[in-house]
């Protein structure tokens, strides 16, 4: 490796992350960064996200509803369909007690179904976004995020795997039956499905987001690996944030931001 490129990523290592999101992993040092979901009701939503437990934010111009560990943004829109019959079939939240999170969830309204396993939980937002939940009583937080679940079909499930783990440095792990990828706060899940799903983009839940400490960087180094972008990076906010698109082999409509969080 060249002393340029050692430097590079050793200035990576020591950029401070920001303290809502998880620190970057991986020579790019990407991180989960935020949901982007296209809403009939802003102000509804909204509502729903603060009351699920979020809290609204700004940075610059940006609103933001901040959750443990992923950012909420919002656009005002007509969703083709929900997040069921697309490529990312749900997200996941890990709950400390999740029957108290039921509690004060059906307080302020929100409908939850109950899984199979001790703990879990299912919501549908009324856009149609699915969100799981599950217990993990040894996290400190009430709620913080933990998973983004995919649906591709079967025999694609090793293929996706290493496409995240050279694009994104999601470390391969094995799940029982399921393939993943972890990336610094979000598990990856790769599930299989007969069916082909709809792409993401225009559903309840258009795009993901990560984040990276450099967006210059990583879109230098994702080029040199042949990867074309549907966006290539602009600084928007004024100035204050910058801006990647591409789209995954499958469907996944995927943003890579610089400087999404607020700045304490």
């Amino acid at each position: 490796m060249k002393l340029s490129t050692l430097l590079v990523l050793a200035a990576l290592a020591i950029l401070p992350a920001s303290a809502q999101l998880a620190p970057p992993n991986g020579n790019r040092g990407v991180s989960m960064g935020h949901l982007h979901l296209v809403v009939k009701d802003v102000a509804e939503q909204t509502k729903f996200w603060t009351d699920f437990g979020g809290k609204p934010v700004k940075n610059g111009m940006l609103n933001l509803i901040e959750l443990p560990g992923v950012y909420i943004m919002m656009r005002q829109g007509e969703p083709a369909g929900g997040t069921v019959g697309s490529v990312v079939n749900h997200v996941g939240f890990y709950a400390q007690d999740s029957d108290a999170m039921v509690a004060k969830w059906s307080a302020a309204g929100i409908k939850t179904e109950k899984g199979n396993a001790v703990g879990q939980y299912y919501i549908t937002t009324t856009e149609g976004v699915r969100i799981e939940i599950q217990q993990d009583k040894m996290q400190a937080e009430p709620l913080k995020f933990s998973h983004v679940h995919f649906n591709f079909p079967e025999d694609q499930t090793a293929a996706v795997q290493a496409w995240y783990a050279r694009i994104f440095d999601a470390v391969p792990i094995e799940g029982g039956r399921l393939k993943n990828g972890q990336i610094a706060g979000a598990r990856l899940t790769y599930a299989g499905n007969k069916e082909k799903q709809a792409p993401t983009k225009g559903r309840a839940l258009d795009h993901i987001g990560f984040d990276v400490p450099s967006l210059d960087f990583t879109y230098q180094k994702l080029m040199l690996q042949g990867l074309k972008f549907d966006a290539e990076p602009r600084s928007v906010n004024d100035g204050k944030t910058k801006v990647a698109f591409l789209t995954d082999p499958w469907g996944t409509y995927i943003e890579i931001t610089e400087g999404l969080a607020p700045k304490n």
